[in-house]
């Protein structure tokens, strides 16, 4: 269900793509049974575009992988933890609107392209 710009991430590639990541990165933690998950998709897509080469934005099936949404404390989906350096830096959790995101998103990356 990743959009374009969006990456797959798996409980087997997560550290290397998201943890060992120098770009800060963007991870949507989602099922498909999921509404609001699916709501919060095309929200997903556009900051992928919006903000491509700036923010790697990754999304991981809940279903599909145990290990990492467990490691994480990762109750309620959808949830989207932005990392930075290999750590959790901000969490954002539940359906919420594009600026919500696009604020946390702002103060981790440099300029924001409009």
């Amino acid at each position: 269900m990743a959009g374009q710009g969006i990456l797959e991430v798996t409980d087997t590639n997560f550290e290397q793509e998201v943890l060992q990541s120098e770009q800060p990165v963007l991870v949507d933690f989602w099922a498909a049974w999921c509404g609001p998950c699916k709501a919060l998709a095309p929200i997903v897509d556009e900051l992928a575009t919006q903000y491509a080469g700036q923010v790697k934005v990754a999304k991981l099936d809940v279903d599909r992988n145990n290990a990492t949404p467990m490691r994480y404390g990762i109750r309620g989906i959808p949830a989207l933890l932005l990392f930075k350096d290999g750590k959790v830096a901000d969490q954002i959790v539940g359906y919420v609107p594009k600026e919500t995101i696009e604020k946390s998103l702002s103060r981790f990356v440099e300029t924001a392209k409009a």
